[in-house]
């Protein structure tokens, strides 16, 4: 039988929630870009043991499920069929047919920020692809993959970088524009191709604006981050071996058949300071995105989504700092949601630099709606707890 999930594998497949015990240090309100000390030998050695320790205590959810098998072609955009046509290229964030000029080149990666003081985010409406996690206390920053920027004279506002989303950037081979980083980040940096706002040539990028307080008002432009990336000797062009990053379908992806789907129409990903959620819009298909009591709005209108993932990750903090180490490489799971259903999900990924997959029930790469996606990071420990989805 053919479906968007490609091939069935002949054997069942058993959702585990990997959940870590790590000891976490308090939290405060405000935000710390100082300089901490990194963790020494001994300390790394006690937070690998507990890791270690936990894996007796994994949860295992069991959905069992018949064998069968489907043949034929998958009805998804393969790598081989990306070619040009008429002007057009289908985008690696969105699936979407686009400019060719836009869609073969690299994205930019802009690290925003949340506070209510930076509001609106300017330029977060172009973003194909926005990964939402939290920094310290109890505060979330955003990382805005955007192709279509160069029109763009305000983007931001710009704030610092983290480890993790640095790895984020990098699965999308994307120029990665922050205002400095945490001292955990900055080994990191030379991974990817960086416009730092705070050193070298990347500071021409940026600039401040006089209707915001420092630290909120550090932006970039599209002229800015093309003139900055030429200075750098940055190359916008895709390496010759990518092949993007997720699965878009050739039709409506519905979940109605898929292993543990429920009805999701709000998803509240937990997250305690803006309390987000998304409310599904079913006249338009989308996911309406809301955060501190009201509309989320960009600089261009209110925040929607055609795709939601939330991806459980195990963490702790850096030594006895606020910075939050978060595993992005120990595959755990998640909840794949769109047109209002959401299933149950594993993610695995591509060694250190690679792009994260992300299964269902049996172990079949999900196929992902054409359209935005919003990645919401969720501690393992929270899982079950934090996320709440309902079908009304």
């Amino acid at each position: 039988m053919k479906g968007l999930w490609g091939k069935k594998r002949k054997w069942g497949w058993v959702l585990t929630a990997t959940v870590f015990i790590l000891a976490l240090s308090g939290c405060g309100n405000g935000e710390v870009d100082a300089y901490a000390t990194l963790p020494t030998a001994e300390e790394n050695q006690r937070e690998s043991e507990i890791a270690e320790t936990a894996e007796t205590a994994r949860p295992v959810i069991e959905i069992n499920q018949e064998e069968e098998s489907q043949e034929g072609e998958p009805d998804y955009y393969r790598p081989e069929e990306r070619v040009e046509q008429d002007g057009k290229i289908r985008s690696y964030l969105t699936g979407e047919l686009v400019d060719a000029e836009i869609g073969n080149r690299r994205p930019l990666a802009v690290m925003m920020s949340n506070d209510k003081q930076a509001l609106p985010q300017f330029g977060i409406n172009r973003a194909g692809v926005v990964y939402e996690a939290p920094v310290e206390g109890t505060m979330n920053r955003y990382m805005a993959l955007i192709e279509d920027f160069d029109d763009l004279e305000r983007i931001g506002s710009v704030r610092s970088a983290r480890t993790y989303y640095i790895y984020f950037a990098r699965e999308f081979e994307a120029i990665f524009a922050h205002y400095g980083q945490s001292t955990f980040a900055r080994p990191y940096l030379e991974n990817v191709a960086g416009i730092n706002g705070i050193e070298g040539a990347g500071g021409s990028a940026f600039y401040r604006s006089s209707d915001r307080k420092a630290p909120h008002n550090a932006y970039t432009s599209g002229d800015g981050v093309k003139k900055a990336a030429e200075s750098l000797g940055y190359t916008w062009e895709y390496p010759e071996d990518y092949q993007g990053h997720y699965r878009f379908a050739k039709g409506p992806v519905t979940l109605e058949e898929r292993p543990g789907v429920m009805d999701a129409v709000t998803v509240d990903p937990g997250y305690k300071l803006n309390e987000a959620r998304f409310v599904y819009n079913e006249a338009d298909g989308l996911y309406h995105r809301y955060q501190y009591g009201d509309v989320h709005m960009g600089d261009e209108g209110p925040i929607t989504a055609k795709n939601i993932l939330v991806q459980w990750c195990a963490w702790g903090h850096y030594a006895t700092t606020e910075y939050l180490n978060i595993d992005v490489h120990t595959g755990s799971g998640g909840y794949y949601i769109t047109n209002g259903k959401a299933i149950p999900i594993t993610w695995e990924k591509d060694g250190e630099f690679g792009v994260t997959h992300y299964y269902d029930a049996n172990h079949e790469e999900i196929t992902l709606n054409p359209g935005k996606t919003w990645v919401c990071i969720i501690a393992t420990k929270d899982a079950g707890q934090a996320v709440k989805i309902e079908g009304s």
